[in-house]
Formats: C-alpha cells, sequence, structure tokens
C-alpha cells in the first residue's frame, strides 16, 4: 500500500509544472474543507496532533504538517492521505516541494522566539550570518558542532540554540538541558554539559524547553543536531565551521 502512494504521489507530481502549483498555492483553503480534512484525520488518529490545513501546489490536494511527525497530502474530502516528498519538476531537475514550503514557515515562527529564550553565542566583531540550532546535550554530534561554535564566532555566524531533548519532556535529557536555561550564565553552563560536566545549575519549572521541543517538531526537527539558517533552510546533521561558512557564502 506504501508503495502505491508513493507511485500515485510520483505521478501526480509529473503532472503539474511550478508555475500551476504555485497558482494552487496561493488558493485559500475553504473552511469546509479545512474542517472537514481535521475531522477525518483526528478521528482516523487522535494521537496525532495536527497543523492547519494549507493548499499543496497540487490543486485539489491539501498539505497538513503532523506535529513531531511527516507533512501528509490529503483530500479534500478527507478520505484518501498520501505520504512522501511531493517533487516539483524544473527543466534543472526535481525540487523538493516540501521542503521550499516549509522554509518560510520555519522563518516566520523562529523570527517570534525571543532571544532570552535562546541561549547565543555571538559572532566575534560584525555579525555576518546567524543560525539556529535545535540541541540535546547527550548527543555525540551536538556536542561535536559545539567544539566549532568559537570557529563559527570567528567568522561571523552567531548561533543561538534551542533546545530539542531527544528523549522527550520530562526524561533525564530534558532536565539536564532545561538547567542549562535556568543558568545565570546561560553559555556556559550549556557549554559545560556539552562537556560532559554539570550545568553548575538547577532545574527550574520556568523554561522555555518544552515549547522550544514542541517548536522543532512542528518545524520538520526529526535529529539533533539540526540547523535551521535564517532564511528557514534546514540542514539536519552536523556541518563543521568550514562547511557551514561556504553554504553561507560568506
Amino acid at each position: 500500500m506504501q508503495r502505491m502512494f508513493k507511485m500515485v504521489l510520483g505521478a501526480l507530481a509529473l503532472t503539474v509544472g511550478l508555475s500551476a502549483q504555485a497558482d494552487s498555492a496561493d488558493t485559500p483553503v475553504p473552511p469546509k474543507v479545512s474542517s472537514a480534512i481535521l475531522e477525518k484525520l483526528q478521528g482516523a488518529r487522535p494521537d496525532f496532533t495536527y497543523g492547519e490545513v494549507t493548499p499543496s501546489p497540487i490543486e485539489g490536494v491539501y498539505q497538513v504538517q503532523i506535529q513531531g511527525g511527516p507533512m501528509v497530502y490529503v483530500s479534500a474530502s478527507g478520505d484518501y492521505v498520501l505520504t512522501g516528498t511531493l517533487l516539483g519538476v524544473t527543466p534543472d531537475g526535481f525540487v523538493d516541494l516540501q521542503e521550499l514550503a516549509m522554509q518560510p514557515v520555519r522563518k516566520a515562527k523562529l523570527d517570534k522566539v525571543a532571544a532570552e529564550d535562546e541561549i547565543i553565542f555571538p559572532a566575534e566583531g560584525k555579525r555576518k550570518a546567524y543560525i539556529y540550532v535545535f540541541t540535546d546535550v547527550d548527543c555525540g554530534y551536538c556536542r561535536k558542532l559545539h567544539q566549532e561554535v568559537p570557529e563559527m564566532n570567528a567568522k561571523g555566524i552567531e548561533v543561538r540554540y534551542l533546545a530539542y531533548p531527544r528523549a522527550g519532556i520530562g526524561s533525564a535529557s530534558y532536565k539536564k538541558i532545561a538547567s542549562a536555561w535556568c543558568a545565570k550564565d546561560k553559555p556556559e553552563a550549556l557549554t559545560r554539559l556539552k562537556n560532559g560536566l554539570p550545568s553548575g545549575a538547577e532545574y527550574c519549572e520556568n523554561n522555555p524547553v518544552a515549547s522550544q521541543f514542541d517548536l522543532g517538531g512542528a518545524l520538520g526537527v526529526r535529529g539533533t543536531p539540526a540547523i535551521v539558517l535564517a532564511d528557514g533552510k534546514m540542514l539536519p546533521g552536523y556541518v563543521s565551521a568550514t562547511e557551514l561558512e561556504g553554504i553561507l557564502g560568506l
């Protein structure tokens, strides 16, 4: 069945050009359609949390982000769901339309995160770029990336950390990373945790880690580290300072 869905999705992608896709994506979703889709999805899987119903690039097909899960494509009746990567066809090759659609969503949501809720490692001298990093303190590649942060800062890149404890809210890992957000010197506390040391601060209830974990899930974070550029593009996994400098065009 899954293979059939992917075949259907591929056929749908091959029937439209990017201009037609853009026109479809600009059409508002009728409230009755949105309500019908969410009612069907919630009835089938009430254990999932669903985002807003938005137009997909294919006329008559809509897209819904499952929090902590994939983007799904749904018929107007809500009776049929497709999963997989929706590709657009261009003269230069295939384009991942799902990723393109998520970029402005990520940018808008991350722009609303208050600076005091981030743990920021500022650029040295003039800031040339900034990145967001969803991180866990018990992740080997997160620790490796953190070792590159001083070099990133030296290259003019500001690093803005957000918490994403992979073990989930309420876990020991959650309480560990939350203690960094409770510390007086947050960057120092986070660095200590990345080095396998106690943060030096006590866990506190009033911290933004749970909301950042939920935000990461909504933005498509599936693992750590997850780097998001200022324009909303996501780079999943470890990226060195030198590689990042090239990606940012510095």
